[in-house]
C-alpha cells in the first residue's frame, strides 16, 4: 500500500510539474521566493500593532518566532534529517524528468537533498494558522491565510522541489506548530489577566 501512496504522489507531482510556461515559472518562483511577501507581512505587522496593546502585541510576534523557529528546525531535524527522502530533484528515478527553474546566473534550481516535509509548507501554515487564530474575531477574511500558504506549497511542487505529500506533510506540522504557538501565547495573556 505504501508503495501504491508514493507512486501516486510521484505522478501527481510529474502531472503538477508538467503543466509549466516559461511564464509560470517566473510567477511560481517568486511565489515561493520569501522576499515578495515583505509587504505582506509589514501588513500583518501593522494590523498587529492597531489591534493590540503594547504587552499583547510583544507577545504576539514572540508567537510568530516561535512559529518559525519550531516550524523550521522541527521540518528539518525531526523529518528531513530523519526520514531522508530525496526531493524530486536528487530522485535518481525521476530527475530527468523534472522540469526546474533555470536562474538568472544560469543555474538550476534544485532545493536541498531531502524533501519531506516542506519546510516553506511548513513556515507558511505555521503563521497562517498563528495568525488566523489570533485575529479570527476580528474578521472572516483572515481565512484567506490557508489559501495563501496552500499556493506557497503548491509552487513548491510546481517547481520540482517537493512531491504533494512532503507539502501535505509540512502543512499539517505547519499547522499544529501554528495551534501550539496560539495556546502558549493566549494560555500566557490568561494567566497575566488573572494575576493582575
Amino acid at each position: 500500500m505504501f508503495e501504491q501512496i508514493e507512486q501516486l504522489d510521484q505522478q501527481l507531482l510529474l502531472l503538477i510539474n508538467s503543466l509549466n510556461s516559461p511564464f509560470l515559472d517566473e510567477v511560481m518562483w517568486q511565489i515561493s521566493h520569501q522576499l515578495i511577501w515583505i509587504p505582506l507581512f509589514t501588513f500583518f505587522l501593522y494590523y498587529a500593532y492597531k489591534n493590540l496593546h503594547t504587552k499583547p502585541l510583544i507577545l504576539f510576534l514572540l508567537g510568530v518566532g516561535l512559529c518559525f523557529t519550531l516550524a523550521d528546525r522541527i521540518s528539518v531535524d525531526l523529518f528531513k534529517n530523519l526520514f531522508l527522502r530525496y526531493r524530486p530533484t536528487h530522485n535518481l528515478d525521476i530527475q530527468d524528468q523534472i522540469h526546474t527553474y533555470l536562474r538568472s546566473n544560469g543555474e538550476h534550481y534544485l532545493g536541498g537533498q531531502y524533501g519531506f516535509v516542506s519546510s516553506h509548507a511548513a513556515n507558511f501554515f505555521a503563521l497562517a494558522t498563528y495568525i488566523f487564530m489570533v485575529f479570527k474575531h476580528t474578521s472572516k477574511w483572515w481565512k484567506l491565510l490557508f489559501i495563501w500558504a496552500a499556493l506557497i506549497g503548491y509552487s513548491r511542487i510546481y517547481l520540482g522541489v517537493h512531491y504533494p505529500l512532503d507539502v501535505i506533510g509540512g502543512a499539517i506540522l505547519g499547522s499544529l506548530v501554528g495551534l501550539f504557538a496560539y495556546k502558549i501565547v493566549s494560555s500566557f495573556l490568561s494567566y497575566k489577566k488573572q494575576n493582575e
